[in-house]
């Protein structure tokens, strides 16, 4: 992989580990295509990444919406290819999700898994016709087991994460390299609402600059923090009889 991209699109750019890495990205020579729901948001991000140098082409928009999303993503393809597309938009019960559990699990599915979908499809024919280009896809490692705290949560991280990994053999031919991003409690909007204890909990910059590394070496996988990934490894390996009980003890979302 090229250690230096200059074409980059990352969805969720707004806040948390989207916002941490369009600032990473963000320098002199780097075109930078960013999205969010939030139009104030996306505005200090983009304001803030131009002042460090980079060319912004912002974007409000819900990746839910499947032919908007398509549209812009190969719009700012057409006008410079991407070297790198990092699908990190997401949310979680408490973070622009209403309604009752039946409704949120369908936003959180709308939003983690189709809203991936909808960002990376529309790029995998361009890229594989260049060969060449990068994709990442932002699981997390709550998607290693069905979490019974937040099951809609983590079976959509988890899709994300076996479609990512899937992904990356089937592209391999192609030039074409995949990664997924599989972090542990990182400061973000989702982390905002929790009222709970948050082990190995690490701040933005911090995770983009780990996602950096690993995306420059083309990891697979990029788990971190190391203590969070062993441990959820082990317990993943468990009988579910065995783990439901404690992992059912914390506070529940969706």
């Amino acid at each position: 992989m090229d250690s230096q991209p200059k074409s980059i699109l990352i969805t969720g750019a707004s806040s948390g580990i989207g916002r941490a890495l369009a600032l990473a990205y963000a320098a002199p020579g780097v075109r930078l295509a960013l999205c969010g729901r939030s139009p104030e948001r996306l505005q200090e991000i983009a304001d803030l990444c131009r002042a460090r140098g980079a060319q912004i082409s912002p974007q409000r928009l819900d990746v839910q919406d499947r032919l908007a999303t398509k549209d812009w993503v190969t719009e700012i393809d057409r006008k410079q290819p991407l070297d790198l597309v990092i699908a990190c938009a997401g949310i979680a019960s408490g973070t622009g999700v209403v309604g009752n559990e039946e409704e949120q699990t369908r936003d959180i599915f709308a939003v983690n898994l189709a809203g991936t979908l909808n960002t990376v499809l529309p790029l995998i024919e361009p890229m594989k016709l260049r060969q060449s280009g990068q994709i990442a896809l932002l699981s997390s490692l709550a998607g290693f087991r069905g979490m019974p705290t937040a099951p809609a949560y983590a079976a959509s991280k988890a899709a994300v994460r076996s479609y990512g990994e899937g992904l990356r053999g089937r592209l391999a031919g192609d030039g074409i390299g995949v990664s997924v991003i599989c972090p542990g409690f990182v400061r973000s909007r989702i982390t905002d609402t929790n009222d709970f204890a948050m082990p190995f909990f690490m701040e933005a910059d911090k995770a983009a600059r780990i996602i950096q590394t690993g995306l420059r070496r083309n990891k697979p996988r990029i788990a971190f923090p190391w203590q969070a990934y062993l441990l959820v490894r082990i317990v993943s390996a468990l009988p579910l009889a065995w783990t439901d009980g404690y992992l059912s003890r914390g506070p529940k979302k969706v």
